[in-house]
């Protein structure tokens, strides 16, 4: 199996891998992509220059593909948040299935394999908007059934992280 490094390493259109010291630089983007370069330099050792320097390789390989703001669900009207598994005939990557990323309330749309075809990570006003979108989603040819998820509690919502676990905690297993 493939480590990531060789992954991000073959992934880099740049030819240069991702090292120990971009990967810094990503956690302190993912953390707050205003920071200034002096600020992100002073934190992960480097010169303003050298940061904004790796920052454009990155965003010139596609490390970075975009910076993107985070945006409150409650501020925007959009409290109610589930996963969508879709059964559907055939395989769900299909011209009649992309055409849920129409839809603003679909904010990730995932091929999968498993019991579903599809899953979607939905967010929406109310219960009453779901069943709304539920009803567009059967209205498309091929759909043969959904299960919702609805998340009570979020306990972790982040972006992708640059960060590798090197070393995994031992735990024990139970006895018996």
């Amino acid at each position: 199996m493939k480590s990531n490094k060789e992954t991000v390493q073959k992934n880099s259109s740049s030819g240069r891998p991702v090292d120990a010291f971009d990967r810094r630089i990503l956690g302190e983007l993912v953390r707050n992509a205003r920071q200034t370069y002096a600020e992100i330099g002073t934190k992960v050792g480097l010169s303003a220059p050298a940061v904004h320097d790796r920052v454009k390789r990155m965003i010139a390989s596609g490390t970075i593909s975009s910076t993107n703001a985070a945006i409150d669900p409650m501020a925007v009207g959009k409290p109610f948040l589930a996963f969508v598994h879709v059964d559907a005939s055939g395989w769900g990557k299909s011209e009649r299935m992309m055409k849920l990323r129409d839809f603003p309330e679909v904010e990730e749309l995932h091929s999968v394999t498993g019991d579903c075809c599809v899953i979607l990570k939905v967010r929406t006003a109310n219960a009453d908007a779901m069943e709304r979108f539920l009803a567009q989603v059967y209205a498309l040819p091929g759909v043969r059934a959904t299960r919702s998820y609805v998340v009570l509690t979020t306990y972790l919502d982040r972006p992708v992280q640059a960060e590798v676990t090197e070393t995994w905690p031992d735990v024990p297993l139970p006895v018996g």
